[in-house]
């Protein structure tokens, strides 16, 4: 009985803070950006890699519905001529994370001239995301961004913009539902030896492996890069090479299984 009462005390005591991102728990915890974490790590699982020349991003974009036309709503978007991101969490939040990213690209140009380095886009799309959890009348946004980009002075760069308000520069990340195993399978690859090309051959086997087909079934792989290939521009994958990579990374699953069966 006195444990029950306890529990439901704690749990009144939880819904106190949780109105609102304004308001601090007692143990120093905002609950408001807890919860849109979790709307990311819901989502579709979004990978990306610094490689040699270049920065790959993927993303899987769970189908909602067999009638739903290819390319609709993308969670891979291209910022500017040097940069592009990929969403997960809400598609609709990392629309306007996009949009935002545009309107720096922008901003920064016609008042500098030249184009914006990809730490200052990532800095500038974390501070607007910090923006949402600082007023009682907004949220903040459910979803977090890979940010790939290339300038003359940092090279190849990959950022983490997360819903808290704080973006981080890395070799590989992950995010999304799947987020552990493929930090796991990012952890093994040689980023200094690795190609754009080797790197989309390797994030759609990752997105292969996490995606869970008891719980969504189909869904689309998008990418996009900005690499030497590419001329150091932002583009979509060729949907060709996107299709044979994602192709041969389940070709490769099937035989892993046949060969788990057979043992």
């Amino acid at each position: 009985m006195c444990r029950g009462v306890l529990s439901c005390f704690c749990l009144l005591d939880h819904s106190q803070y949780d109105l609102s991102s304004t308001t601090f728990s007692p143990d120093g915890r905002v609950f408001q950006i807890e919860y849109a974490q979790k709307a990311v790590e819901n989502s579709g699982t979004a990978v990306g890699v610094s490689c040699k020349d270049g920065v790959v991003m993927a993303v899987e974009k769970v189908v909602v519905s067999k009638m739903l036309v290819p390319g609709t709503m993308r969670r891979a978007h291209l910022v500017d001529h040097h940069s592009g991101l990929v969403i997960s969490g809400l598609i609709s939040d990392g629309r306007q994370l996009a949009t935002r990213a545009r309107d720096e690209c922008s901003s920064y140009k016609s008042v500098y001239d030249s184009a914006i380095p990809g730490h200052v886009l990532a800095e500038r799309l974390a501070n607007f995301a910090h923006v949402y959890t600082l007023y009682a009348y907004v949220r903040p946004f459910g979803c977090a961004a890979l940010l790939g980009a290339h300038d003359d002075t940092n090279g190849y760069q990959l950022y983490l913009v997360e819903p808290s308000g704080v973006s981080y520069r890395y070799f590989g990340a992950a995010v999304g539902k799947g987020k552990q195993a493929a930090k796991t399978a990012l952890e093994k690859l040689d980023f200094k030896s690795l190609t754009c090309r080797e790197a989309v051959k390797e994030l759609a086997k990752i997105i292969v492996d996490v995606h869970d087909e008891a719980k969504d079934k189909l869904y689309e792989l998008e990418m996009c890069w900005v690499c030497e290939e590419s001329k150091n521009m932002s583009q979509l994958v060729p949907q060709d090479v996107v299709d044979e990579a994602r192709k041969a990374a389940e070709a490769a699953q099937d035989d892993d299984s046949d060969m788990d069966d057979d043992e």
